[in-house]
C-alpha cells in the first residue's frame, strides 16, 4: 500500500530531534510520497537538505506563505521566482490568503497570492492554497485567474459542501487531514457526497494532529488516522482510500 502525504512541514524545527526517525516511521507503514510545501526563503536550505537525504521520497514546492507576507514581500517573491527558474518544484505552494492572524496585510497577501498564480501557470505548476478566514477572498482572486492552467490543492479544506463544491470548480483537489477525525470538524458530515476523485490526504505536520494524537506534535505517520476515518466515511477499505488519493496526488502533482 502506497500513501501520499501530500502536504508536511518535515523540515520544521519541531522535528530536528528526532526527523529521520519520524520519517522511517511513516515509511515502514507506506507513507513514501511526501510533498514539502515552503513558507520563506529562511527554510529553502533546510527543504533542499531534505530533498537530497530523501531524493525519492521528497517532492519540493516553492512559495511565500501568506503569514510570512510582510514589508519585505517583494524580495520573497524575487526569491520564489529565482527558485523556480533553477530548481525542480512539484507546486507553488503554499499561497493564499490569511485573515486569522493579521487583516492588516490583506491587499499585499492578495498581490502575493495572484502573482504567484502567475508563476504556477507559467511553469505548468498547481498551486497549494493555504486559506483561513479568508474564503470569499481567495475565491474572488481564483474567478479573476480562472482558467485551464489554473488548478492545484485547496491545502487543509475546512469549509461547508457549498465552498467544497466551488473549490473543485476551480481544478481544485481538496486536502483532507486531522480536521476530519476532529468531533467539531464538521466536514465529515458532507464528505460522502463529494466523489474521491476529488479528494488527496495530507497531515500538515507538525500541525493538526489527528484524533488521538490532538494536542501533541503531528507527524506523517498519523496519516494513517486520517486514511483510517475516510475508510468509515467513504464505506472503503483503506487499501482502496489509499491507491484512490494517492492517484489523486499523481493528476495534480504529475508524479
Amino acid at each position: 500500500m502506497i500513501v501520499t502525504d501530500t502536504h508536511t512541514h518535515l523540515y520544521s524545527e519541531a522535528f530536528d530531534e528526532d526527523r529521520d526517525e519520524m520519517i522511517k516511521r511513516a515509511m515502514d507503514e507506506g507513507v513514501s510520497r511526501f510533498f514539502i510545501p515552503a513558507i520563506d526563503s529562511t527554510y529553502t536550505k533546510s527543504m533542499l537538505k531534505l530533498e537530497e537525504a530523501y531524493p525519492n521520497n521528497m517532492f519540493l514546492m516553492m512559495g511565500l506563505h501568506p503569514t510570512h507576507v510582510k514589508e519585505n514581500y517583494l524580495e520573497e517573491l524575487s526569491h520564489v521566482e529565482d527558485m523556480l527558474n533553477s530548481h525542480k518544484f512539484y507546486a507553488v505552494g503554499e499561497i493564499g490568503i490569511d485573515l486569522y492572524w493579521d487583516k492588516s496585510t490583506l491587499e499585499n497577501q492578495k498581490k502575493a497570492f495572484r502573482h504567484q498564480i502567475k508563476l504556477a501557470k507559467q511553469h505548468k505548476l498547481p498551486i497549494v492554497i493555504h486559506c483561513r478566514e479568508a474564503f470569499d477572498e481567495i475565491f474572488e482572486v481564483l474567478e479573476l485567474e480562472r482558467d485551464n492552467d489554473l488548478f492545484g490543492i485547496f491545502h487543509c479544506f475546512t469549509g461547508n459542501i457549498a465552498q467544497a463544491h466551488k473549490a473543485i470548480s476551480y481544478n481544485m483537489k481538496l486536502g483532507i487531514g486531522g480536521v476530519v477525525t476532529f468531533k467539531n470538524g464538521k466536514i465529515d458530515q458532507f464528505l460522502s457526497q463529494i466523489e474521491l476523485k476529488h479528494i488527496v490526504l495530507e497531515t500538515d505536520a507538525p500541525y493538526l494532529s489527528p484524533v488521538p494524537y490532538r494536542g501533541k506534535r503531528n507527524e506523517s505517520f498519523y496519516i494513517l488516522q486520517v486514511l483510517d476515518k475516510l475508510a468509515t466515511v467513504y464505506g472503503e477499505s483503506i487499501e482502496t482510500i489509499a491507491k484512490i488519493t494517492t492517484q489523486n496526488s499523481k493528476e495534480v502533482f504529475n508524479v
